[in-house]
């Protein structure tokens, strides 16, 4: 490797940056980041790494999802209960559906940037800066609101580490019980419109821990059954912010970006000879690349190469984002050359970004129905490659939004105005997210290693 350090990629041509007026305040904000102690920890970040190991080998699961895009308005203790509680409810379905460990990774406690498709935003014949996240700017469409802030990057990291802060008490304080969790996927399922549908699977599943607890397996003589692990990731677009929070490991001597236990890179900055993939290069934690139908194969073997050189299996995740229409004629390609030439990376699908369509009213929104037909497609293709099929990516909340269409309970065009609250993209919401885990039990168990 090429001499790498932290600031590095300052050399290097940069995208999806904003542009702040004050040199002066940005530096000082940066120096203050530096100071500030880690938000995760190295030994944390390494045990993601074995486990996502576990899934590039086909002996686990990978459940990422959380908001779009963290708001510092909608920052409650209820709003990150809720999301924390759905990623459990997941997490137990998906587990008894595969047979497999889920290894739990949220888009929480730093996903407050968004890259954008153009620099400005024009309503009325006004045009002013792209609301970029609130990390940088505001959504109001006001000038004041719209100029970047250095300050904003601190209250950032005040509100990561908050939020995980809360994560962990949730995780270790007895939310994350089995039979609680599986107590709320009950009563989901007794409220839903196709109970039946999903009944068998419940039932199975409460019969397997009354059976745990015959067997004197209970939460009060086995931790497992209710604590849980559950790790932070976010898009690293910012890279002065992930600069300043990157330390040097005393145990081992490597770089790691301590904002988060896993980053990755968004499609739109992922440019070999540009500053985002040097920055990544250098760090030692768990790393994603979202993946388009535009990839070519020869494109993506070098864009693995640059990320992990060394072939460490959970050290890349590629995140699979290109539409129910158009992954089955893209994917195979890649799965096959990926195959061909023995790289070790773990494949997640990302369901969403490529299913986002504006509705009749005007909401940007995505159907629930694409959504399924692409993750159940990704499953299918992984499959007749010979493949594992190893996560899914979901921007997702546990509040009762109607920002996607379709579902169980029918959510029309028209009933997306009534509780549409998203910073930037359309969110799944706690029913749909569910529903989702159910309908993908079958496919989890076709997924399993034999």
């Amino acid at each position: 490797m090429k001499h790498w350090s932290p600031l590095s990629w300052r050399d290097y041509p940069i995208l999806q940056q904003p542009k702040y007026q004050d040199e002066s305040a940005l530096h000082q904000v940066e120096e203050q980041l530096t100071s500030f102690p880690p938000l995760v920890f190295a030994e944390e970040t390494r045990d993601l790494f074995k486990l996502l190991g576990d899934v590039a080998n086909g002996n686990a699961f990978l459940l990422q999802g959380g908001d779009c895009a963290e708001s510092f308005n909608d920052f409650s203790a209820t709003n990150i209960r809720d999301t924390f509680k759905v990623l459990m409810q997941m997490a137990v379905v998906l587990t008894f559906g595969g047979k497999q460990p889920i290894v739990k990774v949220a888009r929480m406690a730093g996903q407050f940037a968004k890259p954008r498709s153009a620099d400005f935003e024009t309503i009325n014949g006004i045009a002013l800066p792209s609301y970029r996240g609130d990390i940088v700017n505001a959504i109001d469409f006001t000038a004041e609101a719209r100029e970047p802030q250095p300050e904003r990057l601190l209250k950032a990291y005040h509100h990561a580490a908050a939020t995980l802060n809360l994560l962990r008490a949730f995780a270790q304080g007895g939310l994350a019980d089995l039979h609680q969790v599986n107590r709320w996927n009950m009563s989901f399922v007794a409220a839903n419109p196709l109970k039946d549908r999903y009944q068998m699977l419940a039932s199975k599943i409460e019969e397997a821990l009354k059976f745990m607890e015959v067997c004197g397996i209970t939460s009060e003589n086995s931790p497992m059954i209710k604590e849980t692990q559950l790790f932070t990731s976010h898009e690293a677009l910012l890279l002065n912010y992930e600069q300043a929070l990157t330390r040097r490991d005393h145990l081992t001597g490597d770089w790691y970006d301590c904002s988060a236990h896993m980053l990755w890179i968004g499609e739109r900055t992922r440019q070999l000879d540009h500053a985002h993939i040097e920055f990544f290069r250098g760090i030692k934690n768990p790393i994603g690349v979202k993946v388009g139908p535009t990839m070519e194969p020869d494109e993506l073997i070098k864009l693995i190469d640059a990320l992990n050189p060394e072939n460490e299996a959970g050290r890349l995740t590629l995140i699979t984002r290109m539409g129910a229409d158009l992954l089955e004629q893209n994917l195979p390609k890649l799965v096959r050359k990926v195959q061909a030439e023995g790289r070790k990376v773990v494949w997640s699908s990302d369901p969403m970004h490529g299913n986002t369509v504006k509705a009749s009213s005007g909401y940007k929104t995505r159907n629930f129905e694409s959504i399924l037909r692409e993750i159940r497609q990704f499953f299918a293709v992984h499959k007749a490659e010979g493949s594992h099929a190893g996560g899914i990516h979901l921007e997702m909340t546990g509040q009762h939004v109607t920002e996607c269409t379709g579902g169980a309970y029918g959510l029309s065009d028209e009933d997306l105005s009534t509780r549409y609250r998203t910073q930037c993209d359309p969110r799944l919401n706690a029913d749909q997210v569910l529903e989702m885990a159910f309908l993908l039990a079958d496919s989890m168990k076709d997924a399993v290693k034999v």
